[in-house]
């Protein structure tokens, strides 16, 4: 199953691509269709690179993606409450030019306000994707995703997930993924036409000989910091684990991934029981607490990075919640803090699920903008469980990690528009576009520094 030669990542690179929601209303109706409303939320990015396509001084990459999302890649991690503070930097840095954006609109007539929402679905029930992308040596055999890894995603939704009202053409419900209802596969090369759980496509954006990229498209976005930390540290803790032989975990194949996730996902309750291959009926609770406490004797046995360890213990503390009452973690989990809002503002107004002003609080939830969105009230009343501060936001919006290879490049955008120079970037190259035509290939997203590079900036 896996070459005796490797044993696991020690640490670990990842990162996450989010796709945004946006719309342009006044009192409700819609005056801007979302092509225009992107079309003017990217002008100012058209004018840093001339493309609505660029890597920023921080490492990330920014563009506009099909549908007209507005889509931010954040900057190779190498800890995950740096990924944590990067996703957020995300958000800013899409306020900033929201701000922009708005100014303009005013000045040519429109009356109105932008929304952006860190969201999965529109109005319409289209989908759009929250991607996490994880480093793994390349002698991982993809089989054993479908015995753990599939498990394990299916059923973490119900710490991951972030809630919606769904009407399904008969009923209204609460459910506790966004994304549960649009997946098609368990694996697939494709995102878009099957909607796979794991996208298999072999892009690594690293040595291709050494190590592969898992990227998994199956994620809800989250609001919550803890949620994120959460949802990214329990599943380096299940990759290290498999890299370094899987031997203590059991096969929970599933049966039919994409029909689990959906029950799963249909039944708050947390009660409803899926299939495995071998006809074992489990609960996603029984399924998750079959991991974490594997993932506890892997800890004693072999140990964990830290981020891994502290992501452990709240892996482990959230189960033995959701086993008492899934309400005790309204300041942490985001489909548990949306339900409680709902729940309480029905309450008080004697609403329906059905009623229009429910769904605006579903979508209310996920707006980015920290004076008006619903979970940032949640955030600045202190009724949301925090990771990072402020401050680390601010800084992962101006820089890169330092301990990876999002650093050089980052430096080098950064000096190159400080120099007026044209240059072309990716995750792993960075090219100056003059005569000489200088490019250098990065392959090691681990190495933070590079002489190469300083000479590169130097010449500047």
């Amino acid at each position: 199953m896996f070459s005796d030669t490797v044993r696991y990542v020690q640490k670990r690179i990842v990162g996450i691509e989010t796709e945004f929601g946006v719309t342009f209303s006044h009192q409700g109706q819609r005056r801007l269709s979302p092509d225009e409303v992107a079309r003017h939320l990217f002008k100012r990015v058209v004018s840093w690179g001339r493309s609505s396509n660029v890597f920023l001084e921080n490492g990330a990459r920014l563009y506009l993606d099909v549908g007209s999302h507005p889509e931010y890649a954040t900057p190779e991690c190498d800890k995950i409450s740096d990924l944590v503070a990067h996703d957020k930097a995300g958000e800013w840095i899409l306020n900033q030019l929201v701000s922009g954006a708005q100014e303009r609109l005013n000045e040519d007539g429109h009356r109105g306000q932008i929304y952006v929402f860190k969201n999965n679905t529109d109005s319409a029930n289209n989908s759009y994707g929250s991607h996490e992308n994880y480093l793994t040596p390349r002698d991982v055999d993809p089989v054993t995703y479908e015995q753990y890894l599939i498990p394990f995603l299916v059923s973490r939704q119900i710490y991951a997930g972030a809630g919606k009202v769904l009407f399904d053409g008969r009923n209204t419900r609460y459910v506790i993924s966004q994304r549960a209802e649009h997946m098609w596969e368990s694996m697939s090369s494709a995102t878009t036409r099957s909607r796979p759980l794991i996208n298999t496509r072999d892009e690594p954006h690293a040595d291709a000989s050494k190590y592969r990229r898992l990227h998994v498209i199956v994620g809800d976005s989250n609001m919550s910091e803890h949620a994120t930390f959460l949802k990214a540290g329990a599943t380096c803790v299940m990759l290290s684990i498999l890299e370094d032989h899987g031997q203590i975990l059991r096969d929970l194949t599933l049966e039919n991934p994409v029909r689990a996730i959906r029950e799963i996902s249909q039944d708050p309750t947390l009660k409803a029981k899926v299939r495995l291959a071998n006809g074992r009926d489990l609960s996603a609770l029984e399924i998750q607490t079959e991991f974490v406490e594997r993932a506890l004797k892997y800890r004693d046995s072999k140990g964990l990075q830290p981020e891994e360890d502290r992501a452990l213990d709240m892996w482990a503390n959230t189960i033995d919640a959701l086993w008492r009452d899934p309400d005790e973690l309204w300041r942490e989990i985001d489909w548990i803090a949306k339900r409680r809002l709902i729940d309480e503002y029905r309450q008080r107004s004697a609403l329906a699920l059905t009623n229009p002003k429910v769904a605006m609080i579903d979508l209310l939830y996920h707006d980015i903008n920290p004076a008006r969105g619903l979970f940032y009230r949640l955030q600045s009343s202190n009724q949301a469980e925090r990771i990072i501060s402020d401050d680390a936001i601010r800084e992962a919006v101006v820089s890169a990690p330092q301990t990876t290879r999002a650093r050089l490049r980052g430096a080098f955008v950064k000096r190159a528009k400080e120099q007026r120079r044209d240059y072309t970037v990716d995750w792993v190259h960075l090219k100056l576009n003059d005569q000489a035509q200088r490019t250098l290939t990065l392959k090691n997203p681990f190495k933070s520094h590079d002489e190469r590079v300083d000479r590169l900036i130097e010449s500047l």
